[in-house]
């Protein structure tokens, strides 16, 4: 399944979710930090939402609450958070890499792990 676009409420609930593997609406929204917390209903209405974009789904009901799980993995849905930043960019990744480069976020051991995963692509090895 490609990852659905997600909005930032719904990425911090799929981390929630990836974390935990399943949860409750109640887990999720206590695994926000408390001062930045959004309202029960928020977060339930929008799992709810994303249940009908079949970014998570029910797995079963305990008592009287359900209990989700994630349908797109992380690594789905880092993916295309990537490629839509880099179509702001027309596809090209050195604007990114500068910023990165100026702001102090890229490391030398980011830059060796790039360069091997490039070697690796090369001569047809999975990337990791």
């Amino acid at each position: 399944m490609a990852a659905a676009k997600l909005t930032k409420l719904e990425f911090q609930i799929m981390d929630a979710l990836w974390n935990r593997g399943e949860a409750s609406i109640r887990e999720i929204q206590e695994a926000f930090p408390e001062k930045k917390r959004p309202g029960y209903t928020t977060v339930q209405k929008t799992m709810y939402r994303m249940e009908e974009k079949k970014i998570i789904r029910r797995v079963r009901k305990v008592g009287n609450f359900h209990i989700f799980t994630a349908t797109t993995s992380r690594d789905a849905a880092q993916r295309r958070l990537v490629d839509e930043l880099l179509a702001f960019f027309g596809g090209k990744s050195r604007p990114v890499m500068a910023h990165l480069i100026g702001a102090g976020k890229l490391t030398l051991e980011d830059v060796e792990f790039a360069e091997k995963t490039l070697k690796e692509m090369k001569n047809g090895g999975d990337p990791q």
